[in-house]
């Protein structure tokens, strides 16, 4: 139990590629949707990967479970099988409640995603794609904790990790030419490497914990736009939303999302808001102490590029070490593996030249493809994110724009990024104009 478990395709030594088996050509730091997409696309394309995880599966982390048609396309390019069968649930859009209104919004008709969503627990979700990675090829290391990196004295690049093997913590180095950073929002590796978090960009926290409930099987995602804080003499409208997503394995998980943009964001607890929240909930869903069947539990999410250069020295940031969190609605795992596909791409073009200056330019490519990709968009939710903190401006919107369906179908596309990039209809022209239009940073 204490040892290191490897993939059973890892070898030992191998005489005809000369490897050993802690040599590789990228090295992949965290076994998250970022770190396993990285790794599988690189592997599929022939890559000897190393993929280096702290712990082992199955593992929790702090997530709502819901899953939009952008991170359901990613599965789909991974050759997930995500049939019922197999335990996903599908959702068929998003059901949005404040001001006193009730509004239900199908995923929008698409060429470029699906129109569907999907909800997972994150305990086997991540098992999974760290396995499909393994099947494509990559060599996975569960209990490896990576510490620090090795840089090369003379060039200043990173040449691999140090790490901490099984519970025994055996000392192990581990070498490869190339390292990504898929190890979270505390990356311990990017900070190493004296990258640290741009304090000009937003941060939000989500709470969560699950409840059996009869709404399990609810197949729309419910967001809730005004949360109230109704604990003290007057009631108290709080920047974020709370989220309720049916497992279908008869519980709900019941959350909320939270941004620093508000004053009130350090001085309060939000798991004591969560349970408000909860309690004043119709008791027939359930949501009550007793029905309870987790611990609430809490973690950062990092937004809109909070940390940069995504490239620098041999080390690419994909994910939450990047901070690839789409400030508009706190999505994360769409851009986790979005980001690990392309940092995947420009990894295996870079492999593929024939000096290490050829190779270093296709590796600064990595930047500038997430900034064309992401940064104009990420630029207007920094925008939004800025607005919404205000709760006067949180609630006139609420009440004013949910009234407006075909407003809200336009702030659906916009908040989940769900636009078809050429050939849409008006709605998509405006949203991808916008998103062109505003700086890239």
């Amino acid at each position: 139990m204490g040892r290191p478990r490897v993939s059973e395709t890892a070898p030992t030594e191998s005489a005809s590629s000369g490897i050993s088996e802690r040599s590789a050509d990228v090295i992949v730091v965290g076994a998250g949707p970022a770190g396993s997409t990285t790794a599988y696309h690189l592997a599929k394309a022939g890559l000897d990967v190393l993929l280096l995880e702290k712990t082992a599966f199955p593992r929790e982390k702090v997530c709502g479970d819901g899953l939009t048609p952008r991170a359901t396309k990613q599965l789909v390019a991974m050759g997930i099988d995500i049939s019922e069968e197999a335990g996903w649930l599908r959702n068929r859009g998003l059901r949005i409640l404040g001001g006193g209104v009730r509004l239900q919004l199908d995923w929008p008709e698409l060429a470029a995603y699906p129109n569907y969503g999907l909800v997972r627990k994150r305990d086997d979700f991540d098992e999974q794609l760290a396995r499909q990675a393994q099947k494509a090829g990559a060599r996975l290391y569960e209990r490896c904790n990576v510490g620090a990196p090795i840089v090369d004295e003379r060039t200043g690049r990173i040449t691999g990790v140090e790490a901490k093997l099984g519970e025994e913590k055996a000392p192990a180095t581990f070498h490869a030419p190339l390292v990504v950073a898929a190890d979270g929002n505390s990356t311990r590796l990017s900070l190493a490497m004296g990258l640290h978090r741009r304090e000009d960009r937003p941060m939000g926290v989500a709470v969560r914990t699950y409840f059996t409930s009869p709404r399990h099987d609810d197949d729309y995602l419910e967001s809730w736009l005004e949360l109230w804080d109704r604990r003290g003499p007057q009631d108290r409208l709080l920047p974020g939303y709370g989220w309720i997503f049916g497992m279908g394995d008869g519980t709900s998980n019941v959350g909320l999302g939270v941004l620093n943009t508000s004053s009130s964001f350090k001085e309060l607890d939000w798991r004591e808001i969560l349970k408000a929240w909860c309690a004043s909930m119709p008791e027939d869903w359930g949501y009550t102490p007793e029905n309870m069947t987790g611990p609430i539990r809490g973690a950062a999410l990092p937004m809109a590029f909070n940390r940069q250069p995504h490239y620098t020295r041999g080390l690419l940031l994909v994910g939450d070490a990047g901070g690839m969190v789409n400030p508009f609605n706190g999505e994360g795992i769409a851009y986790a593996m979005e980001s690990g596909q392309i940092a995947a791409d420009v990894i295996v073009q870079a492999h593929a030249r024939a000096t290490a200056p050829q190779r270093e330019l296709a590796l600064q490519r990595y930047p500038k493809v997430l900034k064309d990709t992401y940064g104009g968009y990420y630029t207007l939710g920094r925008a939004f994110v800025k607005l919404i903190g205000n709760p006067k401006v949180m609630k006139l919107a609420t009440q004013r724009g949910l009234t407006h369906p075909m407003l809200m179908r336009f702030t659906l596309k916009l908040l989940a990024n769900l636009t078809d990039p050429t050939g849409g209809d008006a709605m998509d022209r405006i949203i991808n104009a916008l998103t062109k239009v505003a700086p890239r940073a």
